[in-house]
């Protein structure tokens, strides 16, 4: 039984750990976006559910924009430095 490379960890941590939670961000973003959506169409007679409305909708952008911004940052660094799996894993 041979051990494992570090090409085969490298690639471990990033299929079965960081792909779904960035999946399961960008999910749970959405999900709060579209609820908030609902959330003021629901509630258009109402300011206080308008109000709610928009805070989730604020806050579902918010978080996408972060993921998105977090996964812009690690391709730029990764590009820079020339951190790919490919480069390492031949």
């Amino acid at each position: 039984m041979e051990g494992k490379t570090i090409c085969d960890i490298l690639t471990t941590i990033t299929t079965q750990l960081i792909a779904p939670v960035k999946s399961l961000l960008w999910i749970l973003g959405t999900l709060i976006f579209l609820y908030g959506v609902i959330e003021f169409i629901a509630g258009a007679s109402s300011e206080d559910a308008r109000t709610k409305g928009k805070k989730h909708m604020i806050w579902g952008i918010v978080g996408l924009v972060i993921i998105m911004g977090a996964m812009a940052i690690i391709a730029i660094l990764q590009n820079f430095f020339g951190l790919r799996l490919d480069n390492f894993c031949v």
